[in-house]
């Protein structure tokens, strides 16, 4: 008859031969999952440093270009400008 121990190690092997097929699956979803985490855990160390200023890329507007349209750039809105 067959004891405990190798009762548990033919069900390792049986696991293991049914597990193949998905063993790429596992390990690219693990990947995944390590990715997340990492990412995550950066994000939360970066929200702790608030002296750490965050650089955005994009285009840089002076104080003078932002006006409502008008060639005063006072932002009155007198209705002179292309809305009129």
């Amino acid at each position: 008859m067959f004891g405990l121990s190798e009762l548990a190690i033919i069900l390792v092997v049986v696991a293991a031969v049914l597990a193949v097929k998905k063993l790429p699956e596992l390990t690219r979803s693990a990947g995944k999952s390590a990715r997340i985490l990492k990412s995550e855990a950066r994000a939360a160390r970066d929200a702790d440093e608030p002296g750490t200023p965050r650089v955005i890329p994009g285009e840089t507007v002076g104080r003078e270009d932002t006006g409502t349209g008008n060639d005063t750039g006072t932002g009155t809105g007198t209705g002179t400008g292309p809305r009129g």
